[in-house]
């Protein structure tokens, strides 16, 4: 098993290699599930065409390969300070000066179903500094031939906690995104996002959008199609060499922006599917493409 951080510090930027690989097939899709390192997707292959950038093409930082999910929050905390039901709560940095994308991503998750096309994941969430209010996460996998599922899942434990969800794929760079937002929030001199929310701005981005259609990147022939059962997505297009395409159930600093409270033995969920095409070089009006 891999070890658990013993530092917070810059945690998300340390090198997290994958571990033990295991391949779900079905048809012309492959899924690489390393759940060593965080429980993430190492790879997403279809018809032999690699979708996610790989833990060699970063140096193994931990924040920066594959896709993994975020929880209990998604995004950055500032400076890893919230407060939830009048008392203040004080979260480890791990990212500059704020707390990144929760504590699942670089924690090894346990199988609890292995299948040739499927797979179940579980962890058992800290009672700590890291995270003070214990629970419970668990991540369903179901590959199909022309498609991925996920569902990922957060459970309160005794206590009342909040939670954001989301999963962080970074893509290689697709020849274009295909996006359609209606709104954004604005982030401030911290890059933090704020509100109200405005109208969407040109990219290049790193921001929380409110969108309510498929998201679609196109390259190599092919169409990935994104879907989820939220309408907040992050997109990050700034690197040269990835795009992120993040859905989540509430934006960045969700625990002050938007709190989802969780009751003892309440569950949040977030589905996600990733659905391939054949590019057909026809682009949908009325859509951002970059």
């Amino acid at each position: 098993m891999a070890p658990e951080p013993t530092s917070p510090t810059d945690d998300a930027q340390a090198a997290l290699p994958a571990g033990p690989l295991h391949w779900l097939r079905a048809g012309r899709l492959e899924v690489a599930l390393a759940p060593e390192a965080g429980g993430r997707i190492a790879q997403l292959r279809c018809d032999g065409v690699d979708w996610l950038v790989s833990e060699h093409e970063v140096g193994q930082a931990g924040i920066a390969w594959g896709c993994y999910p975020m929880l209990p929050w998604a995004g950055r905390i500032r400076h890893g300070r919230f407060a939830f039901e009048g008392r203040p709560y004080q979260l480890p940095v791990n990212f500059g000066m704020h707390a990144i994308h929760g504590v699942g991503f670089s924690r090894p998750w346990r199988i609890d179903r292995l299948e040739p096309d499927g797979a179940s994941l579980s962890l058992d969430l800290p009672e700590d500094a890291y995270w003070p209010f214990g629970g419970r996460a668990s991540q369903h996998l179901l590959v199909q031939p022309d498609r991925l599922t996920l569902r990922l899942a957060v459970q309160a434990g005794a206590m009342a906690m909040p939670a954001v969800l989301g999963w962080h794929p970074w893509f290689r760079k697709p020849d274009r995104l295909l996006f359609a937002p209606s709104a954004m929030y604005p982030r401030d001199g911290e890059g933090i996002a704020t509100l109200p929310c405005v109208q969407p701005t040109q990219g290049p981005w790193d921001d929380c959008f409110i969108n309510q259609t498929e998201v679609t990147l196109v390259a190599a022939g092919q169409r990935l199609r994104l879907s989820a059962d939220t309408d907040h997505w992050v997109v990050y297009d700034g690197a040269a060499h990835a795009t992120c395409v993040e859905p989540q159930t509430g934006p960045p600093d969700g625990f002050t922006l938007a709190p989802t409270r969780l009751q003892p033995g309440q569950q949040l969920e977030l589905r996600f599917e990733l659905r391939w095409e054949i590019d057909d070089g026809d682009d949908p009006a009325g859509v951002t493409v970059t």
